[in-house]
């Protein structure tokens, strides 16, 4: 229903990002919320750019967040005591090491019922280079297989990813869609 303190606390962020003028798009699980698979957080995953970052901290740090730790891009929501997870535009999700995919600028996002989220291809595309570069994302993976069974997503929606993840996304949806009913 949305009334616990990380949808509280997404909410607050997103009505200060929006009011402050500043690009951003909801990602992780509030993301996959939008689209069709609900899943519980503890978290909030906002992406932004480097300058969103640095004009949200110049104005709000000390102000209901504060910095993880000092000079951390990672934030925490003082009123509601919430994890806020930054992504950057330009970093390389799963392993951070370079290559295809990358985050992309906010001004991709989609708005959703209340806030801008990332579309289902950006956030299908860096799930899926996530869980494929770093063993300690296989969640992602997973995500990628809940959001294509809850949210009935096409086989081809295959051809608008990057190539990287083309093969795993196909992979995923044939094993999801076509396995045989238990």
């Amino acid at each position: 229903m949305g009334l616990d303190e990380v949808h509280k606390a997404m909410r607050k962020l997103c009505a200060t990002l929006e009011a402050d003028g500043i690009p951003y798009a909801i990602a992780g699980a509030m993301a996959l919320n939008t689209h069709g698979y609900v899943r519980t957080t503890t978290d909030v995953d906002v992406l932004m750019t480097m300058d969103g970052l640095t004009s949200f901290k110049a104005k709000h740090l000390g102000l209901g967040w504060v910095e993880r730790f000092p000079g951390s891009k990672g934030l925490r929501d003082t009123e509601y005591n919430v994890k806020i997870d930054v992504l950057l535009t330009g970093d390389y999700p799963g392993d951070g090491k370079p290559k295809s995919v990358r985050f992309p600028d906010p001004g991709v996002a989609v708005r959703g019922k209340d806030f801008q989220v990332l579309s289902v291809k950006d956030l299908v595309e860096l799930k899926l280079a996530s869980g494929l570069t770093s063993s300690d994302r296989l969640k992602d993976l997973a995500d990628v297989q809940e959001l294509i069974r809850h949210a009935q997503l096409p086989l081809e929606l295959e051809s608008a990813l990057d190539p990287m993840v083309r093969a795993k996304y196909a992979e995923i949806w044939r094993g999801t869609v076509l396995a045989p009913e238990e």
